[in-house]
């Protein structure tokens, strides 16, 4: 479904639900699929090393890669929701300067992150539990991927939510997954043919980089293209004037949407600091899981980020039906997407682990115990799914409707309240096994409190709108 075919004013406000959400989410979900495949593709071919040394040093530099996509949500999903807003109320100029200061916030948030790992990066990675056998594989990563590359792919990231979040989603996911595309035919070559045996993190990371940078240069391409017809512009210059109210309106969405990404890092560490205390192999094992385990929240993900633009314009302009329905349509595509993917990750969670790393090249053992780990941690932490699912389209559901509180709060209960001191507690009373189940128990209390937010604060909207009339 292609959403340059429909206006934007058709397509947020006269399509069908069914028909609209497909519009905005099928781009969105193939982008997150393409692009989670691009996040993948370096711990596959690394795996074809059969050193799990190097994929667990790729587990410890996840974390900071995952902190570019905090940091563009802060600019992305908070300019990106107001922009959308505006669209309904018909605020089109005031939503370009919304643009052009999300734009340069961005961009200077990414070189603030790059100086900071670069002063700081061995501190960092042991914090984050290198060890000495991984650590040199994980400085080398670092280099390429954060300390050159976080500029480029945090803006890239914040350009696709303004473009999503405008009603050019298809735009959007086609430069982004332009990106891992790229990565995909990029990394065997350099690290394989290019670069020496021994340097095969290094050529990913480079083949990261460029992959990055193209899908940089596309996107800004297509936002300054998009601007013809979309509140959207490049001007950076617009941004100095840009409303207290809306600066306001910004961080209110966009810090809670970054700390509920940051809290998730936060959680990947205490997940990769438990399991480093055990074993290195333990670590690459729940490095390769939480890899998998991203394919259905990629898909869900998308579907909620799709959801967020069509509940922003009618939650703005007072269509509270058409709201709900778009709502209570992405839960149920969620629901049905993580029931089909229990079903598949406990049917094949051996084979599907043994694609992340060779039992047959390097140290053949220690791969083999590292894939049966991975397989039964799988098992486990899959059952998570549905759960997950509702936090997220909680979380984007608030956000749509410029909820920041309630969506702060749920990123401290979930993360901070429940799941970090379930996997202590669990990881000690039941060891490694223990670790691995504090993720659908977590997942599900923290599931129940966004149900009764969300019911909140939809009934409190409501409300506020069966008054000002």
């Amino acid at each position: 479904m292609q959403t340059s075919k429909l206006s934007k004013t058709e397509l947020f406000e006269r399509v069908s639900i069914p028909r609209a959400l497909a519009a905005m989410g099928i781009p969105t979900i193939i982008s997150q699929l393409i692009n989670l495949i691009y996040n993948m593709v370096d711990a596959f071919f690394i795996g074809r090393t059969g050193n799990s040394y190097m994929m667990a040093a790729t587990t410890v530099t996840l974390t900071l890669t995952m902190l570019n996509v905090a940091f563009a949500n802060l600019y992305g999903v908070g300019g990106g929701s107001l922009i959308a807003r505006l669209m309904g109320q018909r605020r089109e100029a005031e939503g370009r300067q919304v643009c052009a200061y999300a734009i340069r916030g961005a961009l200077l948030l990414g070189l603030g992150y790059a100086l900071v790992t670069a002063l700081f990066r061995d501190p960092i990675l042991r914090f984050l539990g290198a060890s000495q056998a991984t650590l040199g594989y994980a400085r080398d990563y670092t280099l390429y991927v954060i300390i050159i590359g976080s500029a480029p792919t945090i803006l890239s990231l914040t350009l696709g939510h303004l473009l999503r979040n405008t009603g050019c989603s298809a735009q959007a996911s086609f430069g982004l997954s332009m990106g891992g595309v790229l990565n995909m035919v990029l990394d065997p070559l350099f690290m394989f043919v290019l670069l020496p045996k021994g340097q095969e993190v290094t050529g990913a990371a480079v083949a990261t980089l460029i992959s990055n940078l193209v899908s940089c240069g596309y996107l800004l391409w297509a936002l300054k293209k998009a601007a013809l017809k979309a509140p959207l512009t490049l001007d950076l210059r617009q941004a100095a004037g840009l409303a207290r109210e809306h600066r306001g309106s910004l961080y209110s969405v966009g810090i809670p949407s970054a700390v509920l990404t940051g809290l998730f890092d936060l959680a990947s560490i205490c997940v990769n600091k438990l399991a480093a205390a055990h074993d290195d192999l333990v670590l690459a094992a729940f490095g390769i899981v939480m890899k998998v385990e991203r394919i259905p929240n990629a898909v869900n993900i998308g579907i909620c980020q799709g959801m967020m633009p069509i509940v922003a314009y009618n939650y703005a302009a007072g269509n509270r039906e058409r709201m709900r329905a778009a709502v209570n349509a992405a839960r149920l595509w969620g629901l049905l997407v993580s029931a089909l993917s229990i079903l598949l990750l406990e049917l094949f969670a051996r084979p599907v682990t043994n694609l992340f790393l060779s039992t047959s090249a390097g140290d053949p053992a220690g791969a083999l115990a590292t894939v049966g780990f991975a397989a039964a941690f799988l098992r486990v932490r899959c059952l998570a799914a549905p759960v997950q699912l509702i936090n997220y389209h909680s979380s984007f559901s608030l956000q749509a409707v410029g909820n920041g509180r309630d969506t702060m709060l749920h990123a401290c209960v979930r993360e901070l309240g429940i799941y970090i001191p379930l996997m202590y507690l669990l990881d000690r009373l039941f060891g490694q096994m223990g670790l691995a189940a504090a993720l659908p128990a977590g997942e599900g209390l923290a599931a129940v409190f966004a149900l009764w937010l969300l019911r909140r604060a939809l009934r409190d909207r409501s409300r506020e709108a069966a008054a000002a009339e």
